[in-house]
């Protein structure tokens, strides 16, 4: 089922390609990432720093066996390439730290899908230093048949300008 979103059924600005504080966002506001193909060597190199070396992610049998068609990617992989989209983009977030994830995985990552992330401004506030504040972002992880393999929010620290 292709659960793709709709930008032109969306409120809020697309955000054009630049450096944003704070200040420069609003709910509602969203931009697409560039798009990536999740390969064999991602899977292998996460095996490995992480230690998670579970079956589904290392032999394509016991993945088939499973009930999957080959070897899955594991969920916090899905998870750090989609925080590594949002970083990389062209909107650039003046962010300062990363302060919480709350994050479901909805379908298997496979091996040779090549993903993309909505991101859309939930919320925003000041903190008590009004020199930066806290934006909560929306992400959707879709693959390339428009599929969400993960979604969730993350709290991110930002810079605001006084």
């Amino acid at each position: 089922m292709n659960q793709a979103i709709n930008q032109a059924d969306r409120k809020g600005r697309l955000l054009p390609a630049g450096k944003y504080d704070l200040n420069d966002i609003e709910p509602g506001d969203h931009y697409v990432t560039s798009g990536m193909t999740v390969t064999e060597s991602h899977v292998v190199n996460y095996a490995g720093v992480s230690g998670d070396l579970y079956d589904l992610h290392m032999d394509d049998v016991a993945a088939q066996e499973a009930g999957f068609s080959g070897r899955i990617a594991h969920g916090l992989l899905g998870l750090a390439l989609a925080d590594g989209l949002k970083t990389r983009s062209d909107v650039r977030l003046r962010g300062l730290a990363t302060l919480s994830w709350n994050w479901a995985f909805r379908a298997p990552l496979m091996i040779g899908d090549r993903i993309q992330v909505n991101i859309e401004v939930a919320a925003k506030r000041l903190t008590k230093h009004q020199d930066r504040g806290i934006a909560t972002l929306k992400l959707t992880v879709l693959n390339q048949h428009g599929k969400v393999l993960q979604d969730g929010e993350t709290l991110l620290l930002m810079a605001n300008r006084v």
